[in-house]
């Protein structure tokens, strides 16, 4: 079974996010890690006890950027993923004045959110070297 929920076990997510994002897709861990963790909210999915996914919201406003989405290997296809933007989007629902969501998407993974109701806009740009594109949806 899994659970998704706030965490504040930082290092758990820390250790899905190296292992996607610095790992597999060779992002510089100098920019994986840009200062923003001690004040975003963290959510955590496990499954049986051990942590598979995260995700993390930064508030500015009454916008809540949701990104640093990130889903181990062996549970990707499953639906672990937009469980996990589910429940981000249901924490932005949760907080007061928060009325839009917003991310930057990887180029691949742009039908993904769409599917979840985020639309893209504005040009693709460079990530840590991988393309990205904005998108944003109403809460």
């Amino acid at each position: 079974m899994i659970t998704i929920g706030r965490t504040d076990d930082l290092d758990a997510c820390l250790t899905i996010r190296r292992a996607v994002f610095v790992e597999e897709q060779n992002v510089p861990e100098a920019l994986e890690h840009d200062g923003h963790d001690a004040t975003a909210v963290h959510l955590l999915a496990s499954e049986a006890g051990r942590p598979v996914g995260t995700a993390r919201l930064l508030i500015r406003g009454n916008t809540g950027k949701i990104g640093r989405v990130a889903v181990l290997a062996d549970r990707r296809g499953q639906g672990l993923g937009a469980a996990l933007m589910r429940a981000a989007l249901d924490e932005l629902r949760a907080i007061p004045g928060v009325k839009l969501a917003r991310l930057g998407a990887q180029t691949h993974a742009l039908a993904f959110y769409e599917k979840l109701g985020f639309t893209a806009s504005g040009p693709v740009y460079d990530d840590a070297g991988i393309p990205h594109r904005d998108m944003s949806r109403p809460l």
